[in-house]
């Protein structure tokens, strides 16, 4: 009930921005009322998808990366204005993975042993620097899907949220999301057909 509370309270800054307010008090309100689901997000991208980035000589915590991407946001919306809750956090998932990026390249004089467990979903994981082409051509390949199906992929693969998150976030079904990630991949596999690797095969139906 709390995160319903949540979404109709961004929703309300977000409408309030679309007016000729002052923006940055608005900004800063929107991010204190979302402040936890993007701890959440900023969580777990940071722990699933990049490791490496908590230990030494790093030693990123949650707080330090939420408070990066609050000052990411805030000079963004001077000029991006979200209209939507699902955009906002599509936003606020775009500076997560900038910043997380900047900081990973920094780490990458050396070359970093980062887990990849999905697959596709993990390349993108990983940092853009020091990625192979074939890790740049899935990258490449996963930012040209369509918005919605690039969004659910985002947020399930990506951030590790679960289907029913993801459909709540997105104002859609659970079928909807579902049927959006599944097309998503199946257009990732098409693309990128030539990198499968020869143990997987699921074209046998």
């Amino acid at each position: 009930m709390g995160d319903e509370h949540t979404t109709a309270a961004v929703q309300q800054f977000l409408d309030d921005l679309a007016e000729n307010s002052p923006a940055e008090p608005i900004v800063r309100a929107l991010l204190d009322r979302s402040v936890r689901r993007l701890h959440l997000l900023c969580a777990t991208l940071l722990h699933r998808s990049y490791p490496r980035l908590t230990q030494p000589p790093l030693n990123l915590q949650v707080d330090e990366l939420l408070g990066a991407v609050a000052e990411r946001l805030l000079k963004a919306m001077r000029e991006v204005r979200p209209g939507t809750v699902r955009q906002f956090f599509a936003l606020a998932n775009q500076h997560m993975r900038w910043e997380l990026n900047d900081l990973a390249r920094r780490l990458d004089n050396q070359p970093a042993a980062v887990e990849l467990r999905d697959g596709l979903a993990n390349v993108c994981n990983s940092s853009e620097s020091g990625l192979t082409p074939n890790g740049l051509r899935m990258l490449d390949a996963i930012a040209e899907l369509p918005e919605a199906e690039r969004e659910a992929f985002d947020l399930v693969r990506v951030q590790g949220l679960t289907q029913a998150e993801a459909a709540q976030l997105l104002g859609v079904s659970l079928a909807t999301v579902k049927r959006r990630l599944n097309h998503g991949l199946r257009l990732l596999t098409e693309r990128l057909a030539d990198l499968k690797p020869a143990n997987t095969t699921s074209e046998s139906s």
